[in-house]
């Protein structure tokens, strides 16, 4: 009797990836997406997905750097409280700090005003055999700077391009900048983690609570909080306009940190399944060469035991 076909990992995490992923096909609205699913699991069976897909993700990204081919740019936007950090610490725990490396992106610099919008994130992409996060990224130049519209007149645009096409201009931008990393060999995977704006204010109040986080805690959050509405509104603009297949949105439902690190975790590893990667073999040459190598450490070997035996006193 034959035995099954054993499924891909990509298959086996499909129900923890596909309902969550949005390439551009079909329309998209972001209340259609939960907040607060489960997945039909329980903290304890989601901690041995997270434990599993770490070990995983640790293989596939030492066989990433041995390769030395393709490389992976992760991008992660939420609200804030919205989970970004920890999800970070918890995925890539036990990863080679070599080969990834994570990018915080704040209010520009002066220097990085005087370039184009995605220069300062173009200079942090990772390179071939790397991971890339960016912990918020080049979205932002869509989003808050279309919620503050005083942000934008500070990046000293010239007035003819300030039209009222900037968005959808940086949209197209964004997205053939996407399309040109791809076809260059990286892998692009966006995380939107979608929060609740209750469970925001129980994350805020968790933060003023335990003196450990307060320092996480600004008033400009509170000010953010109440623009709520236009910053989801953005958000769903910009899932609508850049997903696309070779650069997909992951809409994390974030309410519940565990199940989001499922999420996310199981769409980064069967994504690196998909590349096929491979430690690289040695050729005929190398094979040789590393024979002498071996055959002269071995002598070299028996030679020191043979030397330490000679030292050894002998007995009365």
């Amino acid at each position: 009797m034959s035995k099954k076909p054993s499924k891909s990992l990509a298959q086996e995490l499909d129900r923890y990836i596909t309902p969550f992923r949005y390439d551009g096909s079909g329309k998209f609205h972001l209340k259609d997406h939960k907040t607060d699913e489960k997945g039909d699991l329980d903290k304890e069976k989601a901690q041995e997905i997270l434990e599993a897909n770490k070990k995983r993700l640790i293989a596939f990204q030492e066989k990433l750097y041995a390769q030395d081919r393709w490389s992976v740019l992760i991008v992660f936007q939420a609200m804030d409280a919205g989970g970004k950090d920890s999800a970070i610490k918890a995925i890539f725990e036990g990863i080679n700090p070599q080969g990834c490396a994570v990018s915080a992106f704040k209010a520009p610099s002066s220097k990085e005003l005087d370039h184009d919008f995605l220069w300062r994130h173009a200079v942090a992409l990772p390179e071939r055999g790397h991971i890339g996060i960016f912990n918020r990224s080049h979205y932002e130049e869509c989003l808050v700077t279309r919620v503050h519209p005083e942000i934008l007149a500070k990046e000293k645009l010239p007035q003819k391009v300030l039209t009222k096409n900037i968005w959808k201009e940086r949209f197209e931008d964004i997205s053939a900048w996407e399309r040109y990393l791809a076809r260059n060999g990286t892998v692009v995977l966006k995380f939107f983690l979608n929060l609740s704006k209750d469970e925001q204010r129980e994350r805020f109040l968790d933060r003023l609570e335990e003196p450990a986080k307060q320092w996480k805690f600004s008033m400009d959050d509170i000010k953010e909080r109440a623009l709520w509405p236009r910053y989801q509104a953005v958000y769903q603009d910009i899932v609508r306009h850049t997903a696309t297949p070779h650069a997909p949105w992951y809409v994390v439902p974030a309410d519940h940190k565990w199940f989001a690190r499922v999420v996310i975790g199981s769409a980064i590893v069967a994504a690196l399944e998909k590349l096929d990667l491979r430690f690289p073999r040695a050729d005929k040459a190398s094979l040789g060469e590393f024979d002498e190598v071996r055959k002269a450490l071995e002598k070299e070997e028996k030679a020191d035991k043979k030397q330490k035996t000679r030292k050894q006193p002998h007995a009365q």
